[in-house]
């Protein structure tokens, strides 16, 4: 019976899972990701530390998630080891936990070569009246010609925002 009611109340959630490219210019782009999760906090914080578990091999310079290491605290490094090196993808500013917050300066991937400012925000809350989470990723991009890339990077963040989903038990 209580998965019943967790299933009814998951499925209430989907209707307000959404992913989009939320604004865009010929420098610059926003994408807002939100998705209703059965986690407590404190599962979705030792999931945002261990993207081993749910980011994809696919987006990785070695091949393997397993390389990826987060590190939650101001400073703090998102990492990936490669063999004899290894490559800081994104370094955590903020971690507030009580305000269900974190928050990473995120020039993934192509964003480094153009040097472009990009911050992706975590954020989870309440849903009234129903159990579990609203997850939300917002990733802000500025940068030469950030703008062109938006579709592409909405692809790749999209992915690994529903893989994160998913690994939390998401509608």
């Amino acid at each position: 019976m209580n998965r019943l009611l967790l299933a009814a109340a998951l499925s209430a959630l989907a209707g307000s899972a959404s992913a989009e490219v939320s604004s865009r210019s010929d420098d610059g782009f926003s994408l807002t990701y939100e998705r209703g999760v059965a986690a407590s906090d404190e599962a979705i914080l030792a999931a945002i530390a261990g993207p081993a578990a749910w980011w994809s091999d696919a987006h990785t310079y070695s091949g393997s998630a397993a390389n990826i290491s987060v590190d939650l605290r101001p400073g703090g490094c998102w990492c990936e080891a490669l063999p004899g090196g290894g490559v800081k993808h994104a370094e955590a500013v903020l971690v507030w936990p009580e305000q269900r917050m974190v928050r990473f300066d995120a020039p993934f991937g192509p964003l480094q070569s153009i040097g472009a400012d990009a911050i992706l925000t975590m954020s989870w809350a309440d849903v009234e009246g129903q159990p579990g989470r609203a997850l939300k990723w917002t990733f802000v991009v500025n940068g030469p010609g950030a703008g062109a890339m938006a579709d592409a990077i909405d692809g790749v963040m999209s992915e690994q925002f529903g893989r994160l989903a998913d690994h939390l038990g998401g509608d």
